[in-house]
């Protein structure tokens, strides 16, 4: 190969550096802010202290690379491995770390995670410059190397959501694009071999073979891996996991009783869902002047349609649930249709895959009841779905004495949380708020709120079948012990200020703490 194909070669490997080391900074971030919000929730704040971390840790990689001197390109190729290893290695970190630690190490880990990758970051942009200067002018060199690595930027954004977090998942993702960080290291020792004599050229390629088959090993046991890891929070046999767009879904087997849980959190156990469902639906539909229209915010398993099924006047149920996969084991698997009595095939049943805010906001037809079965506020995005902006809409779609209810989390556990709902439902113009609570036993005290533009005092009749609920024990469940009661003045929830989701994760916190004094 004469010099100027020799140059022109160079060129080229050193763009893709540029447009690949963007990408895959950016693909790591994403990560461990995800990573994060799964496991700790409050996803504002977990990707606000990744981005600030991050970057304070790239400008300290740029101020140090001034130190780097010798064959830069070598540096580059340094750093490139250093990098792919931690960068890949994150995500795997962070679920160890997670199930064998507390959450001040898990955040201290994070934290380190985020620097190390911030700050050899910071060195990539101002090495490549430096390396480019023997072929680009400065200005040409500047524009050159921003554009590229913004570019990347703007495709591993695109990457990430689209493909890689409903395709992958955040544990696979973060060890490919390790090796495809590393794949830069074998580029340029190949492309740039003639600066290595047979020692250092030796050297170097066995640390490259080394983390290549380090990370290669990781992906390859990455399905043992995460089963093993899974085994750690789920006691039961696992007969079903799937990340989707939205959420990680699992179920588990275990003698008679099956459970679902989505981001770890469990939803429902067969043994004793019952006890939760009855107290969310019969309470409402006993008190509703009317029960032909009813739908359903969440509940895409079909358990809470299956309560509402009982009522031989309802002629519509429509269930809106974001995730169109929890349908769909809700239709095919064969344990969760024997529990749902095969809801979701009743011809009066309508299913939308789409978020309960958005339906709200569009969907102008009037309702008689409406059942709100959603995940408890772990998120912002979950969180404004328990907004005052997000109940005035609920009450715009109930016909005149129409009735809401939703479910409410513990009023044990997570008090202030229980009571903001309340609140935030009197504050979008109910006139009349029902607090109630029962005890499930997988989940504990678990609390509901009625709501609606008339009184909802009247005694109350269960006509319909059930295991748990009775009329003498449906008039008890709004009965709450003095300290199930806050002390002091709760805030509401709003989509400007998502308070509840603050009084939910300081509540959870506070039991960890005490729990983890306790040991």
């Amino acid at each position: 190969m004469n010099s100027k194909d020799r140059t022109a070669g160079e060129k080229a490997v050193l763009i893709i550096n540029i447009f690949v080391a963007g990408l895959c900074s950016i693909i790591y971030e994403l990560l461990i802010s995800t990573t994060s919000s799964y496991f700790l929730g409050d996803s504002i704040k977990q990707f606000s202290i990744t981005i600030g971390i991050y970057l304070a840790a790239m400008g300290l990689g740029s101020y140090l690379s001034r130190l780097l001197g010798g064959q830069l390109i070598l540096r580059f190729i340094e750093v490139e491995v250093l990098l792919s290893l931690v960068g890949g290695c994150s995500v795997p970190i962070l679920y160890f770390v997670f199930a064998n630690s507390t959450y001040a190490h898990f955040n201290l880990v994070m934290i380190l995670m985020i620097t190390l990758i911030g700050l050899l970051t910071g060195l990539e942009v101002p090495l490549l410059s430096r390396i480019l200067t023997k072929h680009y002018p400065l200005k040409i060199n500047l524009s050159n190397v921003l554009s590229l690595d913004y570019i990347g930027g703007l495709i591993a954004t695109l990457l990430f959501p689209f493909i890689l977090l409903p395709w992958l998942g955040v544990y696979h993702s973060s060890l490919i694009f390790g090796l495809v960080n590393l794949s830069l290291g074998v580029i340029n020792l190949r492309v740039f071999r003639e600066l290595l004599d047979g020692p250092k050229k030796r050297k170097y390629w066995l640390g490259v073979i080394l983390a290549i088959t380090f990370l290669a090993g990781m992906l390859l046991t990455a399905g043992q891996l995460l089963r093993a890891w899974s085994d750690t929070f789920y006691r039961d046999r696992i007969i079903f996991t799937k990340t989707t767009p939205y959420q990680h879904l699992v179920l588990t087997k275990g003698g008679d009783d099956l459970r679902l849980y989505i981001n770890r959190v469990i939803q429902f156990s067969s043994t004793d869902e019952y006890r939760y469902h009855e107290p969310l639906v019969h309470p409402a539909m006993s008190r509703a002047n009317y029960r032909k229209k009813v739908l359903i915010l969440g509940g895409g398993e079909g358990l809470t349609a299956r309560e509402v099924l009982k009522y031989p006047e309802v002629e519509q149920v429509i269930i809106v649930d974001i995730d169109p996969e929890v349908f769909r084991i809700a239709r095919s698997n064969e344990q969760l249709r024997e529990l749902n009595r095969e809801s979701l095939f009743d011809p009066r049943v309508e299913t939308v895959a789409e978020d309960a805010f958005v339906f709200l906001r569009q969907y102008e037809e009037l309702f008689d009841v409406i059942i709100a079965d959603l995940p408890d506020p772990t998120s912002e995005s979950l969180a404004r779905l328990y907004s005052q902006e997000f109940y005035a809409l609920a009450r715009r779609r109930l016909v005149p004495n129409g009735v809401f209810v939703t479910q409410a989390a513990s009023p044990y556990h997570t008090t202030n949380a229980f009571w903001c709902i309340a609140a935030s439902l009197e504050a979008a113009g109910f006139t009349e708020v029902l607090p109630y609570h029962t005890y499930v036993p997988s989940f504990g005290d678990w609390g509901f709120v009625l709501a609606a533009n008339r009184s909802l005092r009247e005694s109350v009749r269960i006509e319909v079948p059930c295991r748990f609920l009775s009329d003498s024990t449906a008039r008890r469940l709004t009965y709450f012990e003095k300290d199930l009661i806050p002390g002091s003045a709760i805030d509401t929830n709003t989509l400007d200020q998502p308070r509840l989701l603050d009084y939910y994760l300081e509540d959870w916190r506070r039991w960890s703490r005490e729990g983890n004094q306790a040991q």
